[in-house]
């Protein structure tokens, strides 16, 4: 028998007060099930609706690239500045502590080296191990254009598949071989692509008219950060992506090859959260720098 009730007066309903259905934050997003979007609002900030991820997956292709020498050492003390870490299967279990606490998107497709052809990918961590390394989400290489664009894409829809079963977004990650121009055109058709195919995210490349490649993709785009530029440029890219329409960025070597690797990375927290003009946020990162080696 249930005890009886021993609070006085009537019950609160709050019947003037309609209960609030609210629309999830992130664009293109709103009809995923809980458990997808809550680990969406891992990778992405709700106040800001943006992200700033770190990049060190590099080694998966390229080995141990300049700064990925010892991830121990260059990378994990960067870890608590990044909103989310995208690194491959490998480097977590060997190298990052378990309390880091911090957003995984696991790289999830690999297969062929720099001395291979790199479309010629495949899928290579399963869902059931992301999801067992408890994974925010899961990224795969797209090759549109490439000698495998194919299956690229196959691995891509595969793992949207198998996603959709356990509640793992897939980041599509627009590739862009030496043979390929990085235009609006292009970007737009690839990132488009990745969309359509199921992907929850989009990982591409800034560009001239980035505008128009954020307004035909229906889901959030995170620029990459290529290649190592001055600080001054990588924070230009950065905000004039945010401007046009990313919602976020991924970066590595700009990050982790950077001489202040800790205030360039809050540097671009600063442009991608706050909308912090790239010149302000260069003096800030010099700030930074300066009073570190004071």
């Amino acid at each position: 028998m249930a005890e009886a009730e021993i609070q006085s007066g009537e019950k609160e309903y709050f019947l003037n007060i309609p209960q609030q259905n609210e629309t999830f934050f992130l664009k293109g997003c709103a009809n995923y099930d809980w458990g997808f979007k809550n680990r969406l609002a891992r990778i992405f900030n709700p106040r800001s609706g943006k992200t700033v991820m770190l990049a060190f997956d590099h080694g998966y292709f390229q080995g141990p690239t300049t700064g990925l020498e010892r991830i121990d050492v260059t990378i994990v003390p960067l870890t608590p500045f990044a909103d989310a870490l995208m690194l491959t299967r490998g480097i977590l279990r060997s190298v990052i502590p378990a309390a880091t606490g911090k957003p995984i998107v696991m790289r999830a497709s690999g297969g062929p080296s720099i001395l291979k052809e790199l479309s010629n990918e495949h899928i290579a961590c399963d869902i059931d191990d992301a999801v067992r390394m408890n994974c925010s989400a899961v990224a795969v290489q797209v090759f549109i254009g490439g000698e495998y664009e194919t299956q690229s894409v196959n691995n891509m829809t595969q793992l949207v598949d198998s996603g959709m079963k356990v509640g793992m977004p897939v980041l599509g990650v627009t590739a862009v071989g030496k043979e390929l121009v990085r235009d609006a055109k292009y970007m737009g058709l690839a990132t488009r692509m990745c969309a359509e195919l199921g992907a929850a995210i989009v990982k591409t490349y800034f560009c001239p008219d980035f505008e128009r490649v954020a307004a035909g993709c229906p889901v959030p785009l995170v620029i990459a950060g290529g290649k190592k530029l001055p600080e001054l440029d990588a924070l230009k890219m950065a905000y004039d992506a945010i401007q046009q329409g990313a919602s976020g960025v991924d970066m590595g070597r700009n990050i982790f090859q950077s001489e202040a690797p800790i205030a360039m990375l809050h540097a671009v927290q600063k442009v991608v959260h706050e909308g912090m003009n790239y010149k302000q946020a260069h003096e800030y990162y010099l700030d930074q720098k300066n009073k570190k080696n004071a």
